[in-house]
């Protein structure tokens, strides 16, 4: 019991619940005082030990029902199933009792296997499949598409076409020892059954343990499709989604930023002034001297297209750049479709939510429901905003470069990116289409220190990684 307890532990920490060494002795500390027979009060003892958080319990819940007997209650279904189809005549205690009686007079050499089909033993047969499993390496199951693969490896560790040789062999040895035409039928239905019935439990039991050790496998997948899906094919419902999504990786980034930054603090080993220092030691290095160099929190400035053909890319490198504000020193945002106009406080002020949506839906800032003008846009921040950037500053400009065969103004690009220490453009259209039509990107991509096509939250979370680290 206690190795099973172990397992499931280990089971629920690569789920994500968190369960120290202490609670799993807790856990252990537990099974003296309570009955395994009573499953609620052992299922809750285990939650309480286990589980800290209310988010985990659902996963604690599916996972514990998967673990203690998923497998067994789908195997004795399969099985109720099998005998279900035998007929309402069928009497299967008379026909296992006269079999029982015609092996004792026999010298029949079965595997554990076949003995526990012939006799239907459905606890038996549950401990011959995870044994089978194990050989097999079923725990090392990862994705619905080696749900055959393993299912084949688990009856080859169980011999199936061996114990079912066993079994006709076993037939012919009855009929040759007089067993009636009529028991010989319902014993060959019998075992048809009971065969078929372990062949379809084979492939649940692997089915479960797909599901127990990548119990969120689709949820994965569906999130890893949305990092690679369109921002132009999102509908409103993968907007609520990718939130939650954009949250996690700008956690996940504002982690590794973090550790890069403890290490560039902490300076570059510096051998001449080690050996200075260590001089009065017969230059053995006892003390370490690293050479510090202080690096200072960019600021960021942001210009986002908020016409409707980049509205999604805006959305989510603001949300982005909200949460690793702490990153940069200070932050500064502005909006665009041909005027300009600068939402900086409205995120002060505001949730995030509500402030993007405030911002990029653009009422109360600028109109947005105007033809785009790049151009117009540059030279009002030009004029208007020039002093805000310094040898700090990271300017990020978010759009298409669409400009409607208006002026461009390139010249005021090249002159922000003259103040600024970098200027980076994140385009959603393919750089093949850039310069084509009415686009301008070309006009503006020499005074572009990084211009990149950014399609998807992949790219845009790649573009933003390759942002804080600059």
């Amino acid at each position: 019991m206690e190795r099973k307890i172990l397992e499931f532990t280990n089971l629920l920490r690569k789920a994500g619940v968190r369960v120290s060494v202490a609670e799993g002795i807790d856990a252990f500390n537990a099974l003296d005082e309570l009955s395994l027979d009573e499953r609620d009060v052992f299922k809750d003892a285990l939650r309480t030990t286990m589980v800290k958080r209310s988010d985990d319990i659902p996963t604690y819940d599916r996972l514990f029902d998967l673990f203690w007997s998923g497998f067994h209650d789908a195997l004795r279904e399969q099985m109720e199933q099998a005998l279900g189809g035998m007929g309402a005549d069928f009497d299967l205690e008379d026909l296992l009792e006269n079999l029982r009686q015609a092996l004792e007079n026999m010298d029949v050499d079965l595997s554990d296997f076949a003995q526990a089909m012939l006799s239907v033993d459905i606890n038996q047969l549950e401990q011959l499949i995870r044994e089978a499993g194990e050989g097999a390496g079923v725990a090392n199951i990862q994705n619905m598409l080696q749900i055959g693969f393993f299912s084949r490896r688990i009856m080859e560790q169980l011999d199936f076409e061996g114990a079912g040789g066993q079994l006709r062999e076993l037939m012919d040895q009855l009929r040759a020892s007089g067993m009636s035409e009529e028991e010989l039928g319902e014993l060959g239905q019998l075992m048809g059954a009971i065969q078929d019935a372990v062949r379809r439990s084979v492939r649940r039991f692997t089915e479960l343990e797909l599901d127990q050790r990548n119990h969120d496998y689709l949820e994965r997948f569906r999130r890893e499709s949305l990092q690679e899906k369109s921002f132009y094919n999102l509908t409103e419902e993968d907007v609520r989604k990718m939130r939650e999504l954009v949250n996690r990786l700008a956690q996940k980034l504002k982690s590794i930023v973090s550790m890069r930054r403890k290490r560039q603090r902490r300076g570059k080993f510096d051998l001449k002034h080690t050996m200075r220092r260590n001089m009065a030691h017969g230059g053995i290095p006892f003390e370490l001297v690293f050479r510090q160099k202080r690096k200072e929190k960019p600021k960021l400035i942001v210009l986002c297209d908020i016409s409707s053909s980049v509205s999604n890319v805006s959305r989510f490198f603001m949300q982005f750049a909200y949460s690793l504000q702490d990153t940069f020193t200070k932050i500064r945002s502005y909006v665009f479709v041909a005027e300009l106009g600068e939402v900086t406080q409205l995120f002060r002020d505001n949730d995030i939510y509500e402030a993007l949506d405030q911002a990029l839906d653009g009422g109360d800032v600028i109109n947005p429901y105007t033809r785009s003008n790049f151009g117009m846009a540059f030279h009002i921040f030009w004029r208007d905003f020039l002093s805000t950037v310094d040898s700090r500053t990271t300017v990020v400009v978010i759009g298409d470069a669409r400009n409607n065969y208006n002026d461009a103004k390139a010249w005021c690009v090249r002159e922000i990116q003259k103040k600024a220490r970098n200027l980076i453009w994140i385009n959603p259209e393919s750089p093949g289409a850039w310069g084509f039509g009415d686009s301008v990107m070309d006009k503006y991509l020499p005074y572009c220190d990084v211009a990149e096509e950014c399609r998807n939250l992949k790219q845009l979370s790649r573009l933003v990684d390759h942002l804080i680290i600059r």
